[in-house]
């Protein structure tokens, strides 16, 4: 039984019945999830769009000789991301975008950004 040698033939017939029977199984477990989904599974109900106006955006006024120095270091930063010069970018509108992010989210932020390998 272990002494035996088999030809690349049979190896090659042992491997493909191998992938077969796999390839039915999994085949056979798709049909079957599809079944109890369609005998067990009930659609939830849809609750009614409700409409909610969203608060009013609060613009931080900045100082004119900052501004200038922000649209630098933005047209600096987007320019090393892009790997080109800071004259082939135009900035035409910058707006503030508020952190949307949880509470743990952040945390986990500062927490990895403080901590030292």
């Amino acid at each position: 039984m272990f002494g035996e040698t088999i030809s690349f033939g049979e190896g090659l017939i042992v491997t493909g019945l191998g992938m077969g029977v796999t390839f039915v199984t999994l085949i056979a477990l798709s049909f079957l999830l599809d079944l109890l989904r369609m005998l067990f599974y009930k659609e939830p109900q849809k609750a009614p769009v409700q409409v909610v106006e969203s608060a009013p955006v609060v613009e931080e006024t900045v100082e004119e000789g900052n501004e200038e120095e922000l649209i630098a270091v933005i047209s600096a930063a987007v320019a090393a991301s892009l790997q080109t010069s800071t004259h082939n970018i135009i900035v035409r509108n910058i707006v503030r975008v508020g952190d949307q992010s949880p509470t743990w989210n952040r945390l986990g932020k500062v927490e990895q950004m403080g901590s030292r390998f």
